[in-house]
């Protein structure tokens, strides 16, 4: 969907994790994709459905030990050609990638955007890190679609992004965060420390794009009502702010989650949806997780950390 003072196209990469729901009410036609690599010689590209590859087998891969799945971004040269179109056709191009902190995508995006300046010397194109992942991400990429349908110009656009990425919020319990240790997202210490039975690890997002635990709640119950508390004291203008769940293979988990948010916040809009193949193969299943805009993060969660130390009464 194209400004009807401006044509601009946003390109978020498949990191995002925008479900098709998601993509339709904010008129997202189009999205970067990558490359997923299976250790039994299969090769798919990632898309924002399940359309070539089947959750649950998915996940199931991803628990075992039999087959090894990896990811890998676009090629610059891949990302060229995509921006290129774009730029002949007249548009302006905001490319919207993953934190740059857990992925080379941002690096292939940028290296692209800068032979296009070199390349079209009149053309606008920005390469923006959001320095969140998954839902997170996406949360930023519905923002620029929102101001793009209410007028705002492509600088603006951009301004707001810099200077807002940092107030994306996220919270949810993870099952097992020796997953995420082996794909080298979280320390092995502190994840053999978040790892017990039944106990779930529950983390914010910080300054350098980087997911903290703040607590580890003992079952799934108490792990939910606990994001609940925690969103009700950290979301900003929640009554007028769209709400994002996602589950990597957790599906009822999310839904109750996101009836809960609806009942007791009454949030403008909530979306419950997947962590696709691009995300969940560094994710790992058993993940539920609420992501929304409140204040500014604060230097090393020391607000966040005394928000979620009197909810769970420490």
């Amino acid at each position: 969907m194209e400004n009807s003072a401006e044509k601009m196209v946003i390109l978020a990469d498949i990191n995002c994790d925008l479900s098709p729901e998601l993509r339709a009410y904010f008129g997202i036609e189009e999205y970067i994709q990558g490359h997923v690599h299976f250790s039994d010689g299969r090769e798919i590209m990632s898309k924002l459905d399940w359309s070539n590859i089947d959750r649950e087998s998915f996940y199931k891969d991803l628990s075992g030990t039999k087959v090894k799945i990896s990811t890998s971004p676009l090629s610059p040269d891949e990302y060229y050609v995509i921006f290129e179109k774009h730029i002949k056709e007249g548009r302006k191009v905001l490319s919207m990638s993953v934190s740059s902190k857990v992925s080379s995508t941002f690096n292939s995006a940028h290296t692209a955007c800068e032979r296009i300046k070199k390349d079209y010397p009149d053309s606008e194109i920005y390469a923006f890190d959001s320095y969140r992942t998954s839902g997170g991400f996406g949360m930023l990429v519905c923002q620029a679609a929102e101001m793009r349908k209410n007028g705002k110009s492509f600088k603006e656009i951009i301004d707001w992004l810099e200077a807002n990425k940092n107030t994306v919020h996220q919270m949810g319990p993870i099952d097992d965060l020796m997953f995420v240790a082996r794909r080298g997202r979280i320390s092995t210490g502190k994840a053999i420390m978040g790892s017990f039975a039944g106990v779930k690890p529950m983390g914010d997002c910080n300054s350098n794009g980087y997911v903290t635990v703040l607590t580890k709640a003992k079952g799934i119950k108490k792990a939910l009502d606990i994001t609940v508390k925690y969103i009700k004291e950290t979301a900003k203008d929640i009554e007028n702010s769209y709400i994002i769940v996602t589950h990597s293979g957790r599906e009822m988990y999310a839904q109750t989650l996101g009836q809960m948010i609806e009942e007791q916040l009454k949030p403008k809009k909530v979306f419950v949806g997947d962590v696709f193949c691009g995300s969940g193969t560094n994710i790992g299943p058993g993940m539920v997780c609420a992501y929304y805009l409140g204040d500014e993060i604060s230097e090393d969660l020391v607000a966040e950390k005394e928000v979620m130390n009197k909810i769970v009464g420490k």
